[in-house]
């Protein structure tokens, strides 16, 4: 149960910063947006050229690691044993 509460946060966690960077790369150009959305390598790439924010870094850094570990955890919540009689 902790692992899936754990996991949850961080997979929340990093929609958030993919949000950030989504929502950023809408205002800069619509394209940029869409494409964003339908290819998750551009918006890799528009994160590390394009996105211009003070805190660049840790949101890059939130979305990916965040989003991995947030599912890391929440599958280790399923593989582990239940207690029963």
């Amino acid at each position: 149960m902790l692992f899936m509460i754990l996991g949850a946060a961080c997979a929340i966690g990093g929609l958030i910063c993919w949000l950030i960077i989504l929502i950023d790369a809408f205002k800069n150009e619509i394209w940029k947006g869409i494409v964003g959305l339908l290819c998750c390598l551009y918006l890799f790439y528009y994160a590390l050229v394009e996105f211009q924010h003070e805190k660049k870094i840790p949101i890059i850094l939130g979305w990916l690691f965040l989003g991995t570990i947030g599912s890391v955890l929440m599958n280790m919540s399923g593989m582990m044993p239940t207690a029963g009689p």
